[in-house]
């Protein structure tokens, strides 16, 4: 993988809804899809990964927790009050937002646990955004125990580590 990647394709198993391959330049690797499987009709919190042709709208990633990985998306530091609307009655909504420290949110980008030491935020529902369609849905980090996702993609950070330097700002993530 030594060219820029324009496509990563991420198919779910036949035998666990919850799990897939996500292929990039003919390269596969495990990864870890929402409780609900793939689905054409996404909203709120239903658990599911949306079928579809998604574009990577950059790189977030935690630098207190390792170095950053060179990338051509655009990057972004998580500070401690980065979050994610997804408060359906917020005219934010899915959209990047900072909150107070003293706030809660679902969707903080700071977690005790790895999930969200490196996230791509996917094109999901964001031209325009349409309320209750589903918001976050992100390409982040899997739990070590390979546990679902509440309706994103995620892999090992290794699979990180190894495509991300490959991606090119016109990368799609094709779902389905």
């Amino acid at each position: 993988m030594k060219y820029k990647i324009s496509l990563v394709r991420v198919r779910a198993s036949a035998l666990d809804r919850t799990k897939g391959r996500l292929t990039i330049a003919g390269v596969s690797f495990p990864c870890v899809l929402g409780r609900s499987g793939l689905v054409r009709a996404k909203r709120e919190g239903d658990g599911g990964t949306p079928r579809g042709i998604l574009p990577l709208r950059g790189l977030l990633q935690r630098r207190d927790r390792g170095p950053r990985i060179p990338c051509a998306l655009t990057f972004h530091a998580i500070q401690p009050e980065d979050a994610w609307c997804d408060d359906v009655t917020d005219r934010r909504y899915n959209k990047p937002i900072r909150r107070p420290l003293d706030q809660t949110s679902e969707e903080r980008l700071t977690r005790a646990d790895r999930l969200y030491d490196i996230i791509v935020p996917l094109g999901w529902n964001d031209g325009p955004t349409v309320k209750g369609r589903g918001s976050a849905i992100f390409w982040h980090l899997s739990r070590e125990n390979g546990t679902p996702t509440a309706g994103c993609v995620a892999v090992a950070p290794e699979v990180f580590r190894k495509v991300l330097p490959r991606l090119s700002h016109r990368t799609v993530m094709m779902i389905g």
